[in-house]
């Protein structure tokens, strides 16, 4: 069963740090280009940070600057490095793994996941912002 686990969402003040991370199947990592992205209900999935297996990456213009995505390969392990949080940050995180089938999640046009769909999906950690 492939499968990938999201942790290490929480609740911070504004300008306060967190590190999620995304430990994935070998199937659901290997060769493949990765996401986060994040949804507030009622609204789209927005997705933030993009890596593909050859260690490229791209970021929404919400996140350039704050966020970091990287990748373990040893651990099969995806991690989203989030600093100078916001309110506006406030949403449940996934990460995802891109693949000829699956579902579309909204991206910049400059993504390095150039497919825009994916296949396997984390469950959602909540990160939660306070002024």
């Amino acid at each position: 069963q492939e499968s990938l686990v999201a942790s290490g969402g929480g609740s911070v003040q504004t300008g306060g740090s967190l590190r999620l991370s995304c430990v994935a199947s070998l199937y659901a990592y290997k060769d493949k280009c990765m996401i986060w992205f994040r949804q507030v209900p009622g609204k789209e999935r927005e997705g933030i940070a993009h890596m593909e297996s050859d260690g490229r990456t791209s970021y929404a213009d919400s996140v350039k600057g704050r966020f970091t995505i990287s990748r373990d390969d040893v651990r099969k392990t995806l991690y989203l490095q989030m600093d100078s949080l916001k309110p506006e940050d406030t949403a449940m995180y996934y990460c995802a793994t891109e693949g000829e089938e699956g579902r579309v999640v909204p991206m910049p046009y400059n993504a390095v996941c150039r497919l825009g769909l994916f296949t396997y999906f984390s469950q959602g950690t909540q990160v939660t912002v306070s002024s």
